[in-house]
């Protein structure tokens, strides 16, 4: 049974929605959808892309102010907006121009509500979590819950000046959250690079960019402590696999690297290694390098592995480091090697145009502070406790931000289905 409030009245989808499709308006600027924000400008995105935009925009879709687009993939997600650019977007997408029964503001309002994306969900098609086709003769059959223009404009103000502020309580908590994690890595550079004693003698490291550090510590090539090996190297893309198979083994994707600062038994894919080869498995308390990337804010990164698989493999776009000089503590190399100057350090050596790399006598040749035994253990314990109060603070306000998110959503779906009353405008 479906109840429909005072004043508000049922349209079928393709009553209020017609499907458009102009193409050959390579001229115009590209637009996207996104989860979350609607229809944005290509232009505006920040976020790394997994897919590429097409050379040829021939067959590219117009989209003109108030159209309503839907990204046919993505739409089960809310992957949809009403258009405020003029543009063009995918060929993928679903563009609708809507009636004049609605109102635009009102409509992005409408059609992004979990009421709306709950009905994405039901007339899309596919197999798998990622993406679902939506089925447009399912969707078109789809009601919707229309209340007079007049009170959609004035439901559609409301919603901008409460989410507005929302949005600007959210941003605040997003704003505190990059500050805690710049002074815990404020904390953690001073420590492994200064130790924990103010009062210390310092002298010269004699390397430029890392300068003066406590007089007891030593400097010495990271090939010194250990050596590097490498990662696997599949024969075809058939070698991998996200889920296990009879014959494949673990092994530790690059995206890990660049995720974590340590790995344990987690998010481990699948490698197929061949009875021929000889391939070097990742120990306990290796450190693992991203010697390849697509920017330079990647390249270079460390993680250690801290766990106890056994038969554990490397991807090829990295290097792993085992470290077997006595009196070194792999946690603190580790630590050492996530504070600025080793990043800066990689970011400088890092060479490439599409992808950046870094070759492997760089991180041979790098100078590694090393103070006594004793120390190092004193710095982790340190470092430990920094990381666990500064996750603990920020786990707090992520948990804020979801609970404002959550609000947002409620109120937005309360004020478009009529369960909220909105004060004319």
């Amino acid at each position: 049974v479906m109840i429909i409030f005072v004043n508000f009245i049922l349209k079928l989808y393709l009553q209020i929605g017609k499907v458009i499709s102009e193409v050959n308006c390579q001229d115009k600027e590209l637009l996207s959808v996104y989860l979350d924000r609607g229809v944005i400008k290509f232009s505006d995105v920040t976020e790394k892309r997994t897919n590429v935009t097409s050379e040829d925009l021939s067959k590219y879709q117009a989209v003109k102010i108030g159209n309503l687009v839907l990204n046919n993939q993505q739409a089960w997600r809310g992957s949809v907006g009403v258009s405020k650019y003029s543009g063009i977007v995918s060929p993928a997408y679903i563009v609708l121009s809507l009636s004049n029964e609605i109102d635009y503001d009102f409509a992005n309002y409408l059609f992004r509500d979990r009421t709306m994306v709950s009905h994405y969900v039901v007339c899309s098609k596919g197999v798998g979590t990622i993406q679902r086709n939506l089925y447009w003769p399912q969707l078109k059959r789809v009601n919707v819950c229309l209340p007079p223009l007049p009170e959609q404009t004035a439901i559609a103000h409301f919603l901008d000046r409460k989410t507005a502020l929302i949005d600007q309580a959210i941003d605040i908590k997003q704003k505190q959250i990059e500050l805690l994690k710049e002074r815990r890595q404020i904390l953690i550079h001073k420590a492994v690079t200064r130790g924990l004693n103010p009062k210390v003698k310092m002298k010269d490291s004699g390397v430029e960019w890392i300068g003066e550090i406590p007089e007891g510590w030593e400097v010495k090539p990271l090939k010194h402590l250990g050596y590097v090996f490498p990662g696997i190297t599949g024969k075809s893309g058939e070698d991998f696999s996200k889920e296990y198979s009879e014959g494949m083994k673990p092994f530790i994707p690059f995206t890990n690297i660049f995720k974590y600062d340590v790995i344990s038994n987690e998010e481990f894919q699948y490698v197929k290694i061949r009875d021929t080869e000889k391939q070097n498995k990742v120990n306990n308390n290796d450190l693992l390098f991203l010697m390849s990337s697509e920017t330079l804010e990647d390249i270079g990164k460390c993680s250690i592995y801290l766990g106890s698989e056994k038969q554990l493999y490397l991807n090829s776009f990295c290097k792993g480091f085992r470290i077997t000089a006595l009196n070194i503590e792999p946690t603190f190399i580790n630590a050492l090697l996530l504070s600025n100057p080793y990043r800066n350090y990689f970011s400088v050596v890092g060479r490439g145009f599409t992808r950046m790399n870094i070759k492997q006598e760089y991180v041979n040749h790098l100078p590694i502070l090393i103070p006594k035994i004793d120390e190092q253990k004193e710095i982790i314990g340190y470092v430990n406790m920094v990381n666990s109060k500064i996750k603990s603070a920020i786990s707090l306000k992520e948990q804020e931000i979801e609970y404002l998110k959550e609000y947002k959503a409620t109120l937005i779906n309360s004020a478009v289905t009529g369960k909220l009353r909105v004060p004319s405008v």
